[in-house]
């Protein structure tokens, strides 16, 4: 959302300054509807805003520009549908034979998500690789087989959980995703996550914490705690590419699908990922 191009302001900046600046123009339904479009816009991952110099023989009141159609008490997500198949059909539909970014270039096909639709549990990779490029689903490569491995640990199945990634395109060589792809995308993913509603969501990697959570920060610090999203708990472990490069850190995935496990009430398999 772009207001101009001289002055940046955080959320919580823009809805002070404006209702400030305005005051002789907003009526408290205004207000609240300001809030509630820059929570939205906070949700699809856009979080800066820009003011530019108003010309001043142009009078818009802001009441005017929203449009407000009803009352609006709070700031809350928008609601999502109870239909979930038609809610995920709508979002593969808006992503379409996609060209947003520069990924769309060299995939062969969109990778969109796949699993249970009424799933407690939700796992988010960072993007697909060659085998999920050419197949079309997430984590059905090496890596895959070892998420597959990992869940069937927790004593759960590859079809009770839905499983997604943050781009849904192959990055060129298996690269990571690069910030403005991932904010190009993201907002389909977010969606999705709406619709599952979750109980947990599992982060795989640096790529998906960081993206989900908007916090640069490292591993170390991203694991062994609970995030409040999106009505969600979210929880970050390493992604199995990782693992499969550093064997050694499966003992440490391991503790953190524990702590899933313990929340969601799960009780293990006979075998754990790292055997």
């Amino acid at each position: 959302m772009v207001l101009g191009y001289s002055t940046k302001f955080s959320q919580a900046e823009l809805i002070s300054y404006t209702c400030c600046e305005m005051s002789n123009d907003l009526s408290p339904s205004a207000k609240k509807h300001l809030a509630a479009r820059v929570s939205y816009y906070r949700e699809m991952g856009i979080y800066d805003f820009y003011r530019r110099p108003s010309d001043e023989s142009i009078q818009i009141p802001l009441a005017a520009a929203i449009e407000p159609t009803q009352e609006v008490t709070d700031a809350s997500p928008l609601p999502v549908t109870q239909d979930k198949p038609s809610a995920l059909k709508a979002i593969r539909e808006d992503i379409g034979d996609c060209t947003r970014c520069r990924l769309h270039k060299g995939r062969k096909n969109i990778v969109f998500g796949v699993g249970n639709m009424n799933a407690d549990l939700m796992f988010v990779g960072e993007g697909p690789g060659a085998d999920e490029d050419e197949q079309g689903e997430p984590f059905v490569g090496r890596a895959g087989q070892l998420l597959n491995n990992m869940i069937s640990a927790m004593g759960l199945k590859r079809e009770d959980v839905y499983i997604a990634n943050v781009v849904k395109c192959r990055p060129p060589g298996n690269r990571t995703p690069e910030k403005d792809e991932c904010d190009t995308c993201s907002p389909f993913l977010l969606r999705q996550i709406d619709t599952i509603q979750p109980k947990v969501i599992v982060a795989l990697g640096a790529v998906a914490a960081k993206n989900l959570l908007a916090m640069n920060d490292s591993m170390a610090n991203l694991r062994g705690r609970w995030y409040d999203f999106k009505g969600s708990k979210l929880a970050v472990t390493y992604h199995p590419a990782y693992l499969l490069r550093d064997p050694r850190q499966k003992k440490e995935a391991w503790k953190d699908l524990q702590m899933v496990m313990k929340y969601l009430g799960l009780k293990p398999a006979a075998k754990n990922p790292e055997e």
